[in-house]
């Protein structure tokens, strides 16, 4: 069973301090330390797919030339230098940079798969996979993906990444499992929900900064460390993301506000809300089945106060994150691992 602390309310304190009244916290200058790093990997993410299907390297075109920001991988990175200065490394390896690419193909296979759960219609202002190809060629693409991965994996030839790595394949599963077992009920507790985070999110952040720490050959001490802050970093930005479902206004979301309650998915915003607001449970044990239901709902959640106390609980979570980066010697790459923290709490701010 993995361990997901629910934390204390007194640990989100220090960093509040920290990340208010500064101004908004860019996120290419925080990854300015490791950008020629991700442009190689941008260069190698299509060839890895390789040529043989058609489809398939058109679908590779399709979600790789989306773009995105790239921050698992580069997290990979900042992790890799990291760590490698500790060990005396000048640069980093091809076994960090083959990493980084292993990476960023499973949480874009794992994305294929969660459009198609989802019935996405766009990722990152583009079609989805399944809506261009169709749903079997967008799960076999998905599939494929996570396949190559691993071939890639094992030719890295580190059991103790090998079996890291693999676990986050199985959590992406558990995790999917468990939330869809637990649409529309409100018996769901909070340790329910961190889990189901973490094996959704965190798994692969924990995963990636851990594995990024073994290549440097770094201690446990150390190894351990860069997991316990990939974990909270990755529990962190998930409560935000629940959050913004709530706060943030559907032009800017790409979907309509509360589109997971929508579907039945009770996040730390609702969690905390049904602690207060007992009549929130009767309109979400209907499955909001009257016109305005929802909209009421997301009023009541809104007024109870769920919004701020998953603020703290994220802020907790960031707190914890920065705390496991004091392993580090002071550097660019720990200070942009330390902004990542915040730049992820600027969300909410």
């Amino acid at each position: 069973m993995h361990n997901v602390d629910v934390g204390s309310s007194e640990l989100a304190a220090g960093l509040e301090v920290s990340v208010n009244g500064k101004n908004s916290i860019s996120l290419s200058d925080i990854l300015e330390v490791v950008a020629d790093d991700l442009q190689n990997l941008n260069k190698n993410l299509k060839s890895i797919i390789g040529a043989e299907n058609q489809v398939l390297v058109s679908a590779a075109e399709q979600i790789f030339g989306a773009g995105g920001k790239r921050l698992r991988p580069a997290l990979v990175f900042l992790a890799s230098r990291a760590t490698a200065e500790i060990a005396g490394l000048k640069e980093l390896t091809t076994q960090h940079q083959r990493l980084a690419e292993i990476i960023e193909m499973i949480h874009t296979a794992s994305l294929i798969h969660d459009d198609v759960l989802d019935d996405s219609g766009t990722r990152r202002g583009k079609k989805t996979i399944h809506q261009i190809y169709g749903t079997r060629v967008a799960v076999l693409a998905g599939d494929f993906m996570f396949a190559q991965s691993s071939w890639y994996l094992a030719d890295l030839e580190n059991l103790d990444i090998i079996k890291l790595i693999s676990q986050v394949i199985k959590d992406f599963a558990s995790g999917e499992i468990k939330q869809v077992s637990s649409f529309f009920d409100c018996n769901v507790t909070l340790e329910d929900y961190l889990l189901k985070s973490f094996y959704k999110t965190a798994s692969l952040v924990a995963a990636s900064t851990k594995s990024a720490a073994i290549f440097s050959r770094v201690s446990r001490n150390i190894s351990e460390q860069m997991y316990e802050y990939g974990k909270n970093l990755g529990l962190s930005f998930q409560i935000v993301d629940d959050i913004l479902d709530f706060t943030q206004p559907s032009v800017q979301l790409g979907k309509p506000a509360g589109s997971d309650l929508a579907k039945g998915n009770l996040t730390a915003p609702v969690i905390f809300a049904l602690e207060n607001d007992p009549k929130l449970r009767g309109i979400i044990d209907s499955e909001f089945s009257e016109d305005g239901s929802l909209e009421k709902a997301i009023e009541l959640i809104l007024k109870s106060g769920g919004i701020n106390r998953a603020q703290t609980l994220a802020k907790e979570k960031a707190e914890l994150a920065i705390k496991s980066l004091s392993c580090l010697p002071l550097s660019h790459y720990r200070s942009s691992l330390e902004e990542i923290v915040r730049y992820n709490l600027e969300r909410i701010d």
